[in-house]
């Protein structure tokens, strides 16, 4: 059943797209916040069919800390689930990216229509200077901004090293960061196919002043809340 279920669950996400992606890239001529609105409305039809076919639900707390203005928000990063749902969660947004992903038929297209800080993960210095140049001009254009530090997708209990890019960005523009935990890779994990019924935990931690900050104190103390977050979610201690 499981099985079935997840078929059935990829079935509808890839229909789903050939549906929103064209009628996303019909939105070319309006303003960014009406093409979100639009092309988000997949993230959130697969959330809702992620429920209906596998029975993954979910729970957040921790919302009474968003702040009224925008911010960056550094996210834990097991699971294609948090990419959905943060789009539920937080309003216009920008995602840090590798830009090979403008490149997929269709979903590439429609991404590129968000206007993401799509980068060359090999280009060193040069990436960091892209990810803070353009960082900094969608967050003074009232766009959140969404990175996951560790780069790539990690396997429950473990954690990836926490990459300087979005602390330095908070150092430079001074606009809070916004921490966030979650357990989704136990439910839909990194490059599996099988979804696992049960309810994922997402908290979403007090805003982190940046203002007058060094970049490496607030990787600090994003990565100690988030691996701690992790650690009472789970009951696993990630290896050092």
């Amino acid at each position: 059943m499981l099985v079935l279920r997840s078929l059935l669950f990829a079935l509808g996400m890839g229909l789903s797209l050939l549906v929103i992606a064209p009628l996303g890239m019909l939105t070319w001529p309006l303003s960014f916040d009406s093409r979100f609105r639009v092309i988000s409305q997949w993230a959130r039809f697969n959330v809702w069919w992620l429920e209906i076919c596998c029975g993954v639900h979910y729970q957040i707390s921790g919302r009474e800390h968003i702040p009224a203005g925008n911010g960056i928000v550094l996210c834990k990063h097991q699971s294609t689930w948090e990419t959905l749902i943060l789009q539920q969660v937080f309003p216009a947004q920008v995602w840090l990216l590798k830009r090979e992903l403008l490149w997929v038929p269709l979903f590439g297209w429609a991404l590129a229509l968000l206007e993401p800080i799509a980068i060359d993960r090999g280009a060193g210095r040069k990436a960091i200077r892209q990810l803070i140049d353009q960082g900094t001009q969608k967050l003074m254009a009232g766009r959140w901004v969404i990175i996951y530090p560790e780069g790539t997708r990690t396997a429950p209990g473990t954690k990836g090293q926490y990459a300087p890019g979005g602390s330095m960005l908070a150092e430079r523009s001074g606009y809070p960061v916004i921490p966030i935990a979650h357990n989704a890779g136990e439910f839909w994990p990194r490059r599996g196919f099988i979804k696992h019924p049960g309810t994922i935990s997402m908290v979403i931690g007090p805003a982190i002043e940046t203002r007058g900050r060094k970049a490496q104190d607030i990787n600090a103390e994003a990565e100690a809340w988030i691996e701690g977050q992790m650690e009472r979610i789970t009951g696993r201690r990630p290896p050092d």
